[in-house]
């Protein structure tokens, strides 16, 4: 059986997923930013839904476990998220909510989101795993603490 080498030379000259100027090295973070904002928002409708009884739906009683406190998370959080506050905290609790949502109410209906309606919980549930791991992007109150900080001064 023969081995083929590569020499080294070729190997370390070859363009790889990092060094290849693409998109996403050109855009930068904002595709990222529009993802949280976008999203972000989308999760603190659905606890204005549920707190207030916004866009058709009859509100939440004060207390009741776990939808009212579900959507109280939803609202904060995903304030929070869309204005890139606190975001990866956020990010992680909102991301622990709609896996117990998942979990709880989906789940006893089938195994598959399709086929017990959770595809929104679990869309949630990854997108702000995904947040979580990759950070808020550009556009970020975060990212104005942070340079605020570096600089030595406060924000504002």
């Amino acid at each position: 059986m023969a081995v083929i080498t590569i020499p080294r030379a070729i190997l370390a000259s070859r363009p790889t997923a990092t060094t290849m100027p693409g998109l996403a090295d050109r855009l930068g973070a904002v595709p990222v930013a529009a993802v949280r904002i976008v999203v972000g928002f989308l999760f603190a409708c659905h606890g204005f839904q549920k707190l207030f009884g916004a866009f058709g739906k009859a509100p939440v009683p004060i207390g009741a476990w776990p939808s009212w406190w579900a959507g109280a998370i939803e609202l904060g959080a995903g304030i929070l998220i869309a204005i890139g506050l606190f975001t990866r905290p956020a990010a992680v609790l909102s991301s622990g909510t709609m896996a117990y949502a998942y979990f709880t109410v989906h789940q006893a209906s089938g195994l598959l989101p399709m086929q017990n309606k959770g595809e929104l919980a679990a869309l949630y549930c990854w997108t702000f795993l995904l947040i979580a791991i990759v950070g808020p992007g550009a556009l970020a109150v975060d990212a104005i603490r942070r340079r605020a900080a570096r600089q030595g001064t406060s924000p504002g």
